[in-house]
């Protein structure tokens, strides 16, 4: 594996500076870009798609969240970390829901940025790591593949979303509190919210259909995927 490669989209010049330099510092390779509409028509026309897009969610020429939705729908395996002056939480749901893998308030620390792409990027090779196949009903995961499928049409989920799926299909009927979804994504390596965990079953819900009841919430306490207690058998 080369060295992963990070796209930045920043308009501020100090900020976009303290990024690539705390970013090249810990080994990566990067590449920034001001304005929305010049980082959409480099990723068409290159290639090599980055690793990870770290995205400022308030641009002069585009919303940060709408560039946001375009990315994952171009490329729904690369990472994307938020980061916005815009910290309020309905602010981070919402990039979370729109398929965001980390939401970063300013200021910040380059030291915590770091980490969280460091982490980021893990959870992405943990999958691509790990060769196997999960199935629940008509939910069938590969995990070599990165491919998700339900009822044998190919639904599209981004790392964390696939990652979590995992987590919840290895040990069906089991709950799992939030503290133990954020242990086991996160390696404890950062304080989130638990909205965030809501956010992306939230997605998931959406994602899997008919399916999307089977993932119950224990309000208080976390998740399971079962299926509801009126169609069991």
């Amino acid at each position: 594996m080369g060295t992963p490669s990070i796209w930045i989209v920043e308009d501020e010049p100090d900020i976009q500076a303290l990024e690539e330099t705390a970013l090249q510092q810990a080994g990566f390779s990067c590449r920034g870009f001001s304005k929305a509409d010049t980082f959409m028509s480099t990723f068409l026309r290159e290639k090599e798609k980055p690793s990870l897009v770290i995205l400022d969610i308030m641009l002069p020429d585009r919303s940060g969240l709408e560039l946001l939705s375009w990315i994952r729908s171009k490329s729904p395996q690369t990472g994307i970390v938020c980061i916005s002056a815009r910290g309020e939480e309905m602010d981070r749901v919402l990039g979370l829901e729109l398929g965001a893998d980390d939401y970063i308030p300013k200021p910040f620390s380059p030291r915590e940025m770091v980490s969280r792409v460091k982490a980021v990027l893990r959870r992405k090779d943990q999958i691509s790591l790990e060769s196997s196949v999960l199935t629940w009903e008509g939910i069938r995961l590969d995990t070599s593949r990165f491919q998700t499928t339900v009822d044998g049409q190919e639904v599209v989920l981004t790392a964390t979303e696939f990652r979590l799926l995992a987590i919840l299909m290895e040990k069906p009927g089991q709950v799992f509190t939030r503290d133990m979804l954020i242990e086991r994504l996160w390696n404890n390596e950062k304080a989130i919210m638990d909205r965030t965990i809501d956010a992306h079953i939230k997605n998931l819900r959406e994602k899997l259909g008919k399916y999307g009841k089977c993932l119950q919430t224990f309000r208080g306490v976390g998740y399971k995927l079962d299926h509801p207690k009126s169609e069991r058998v």
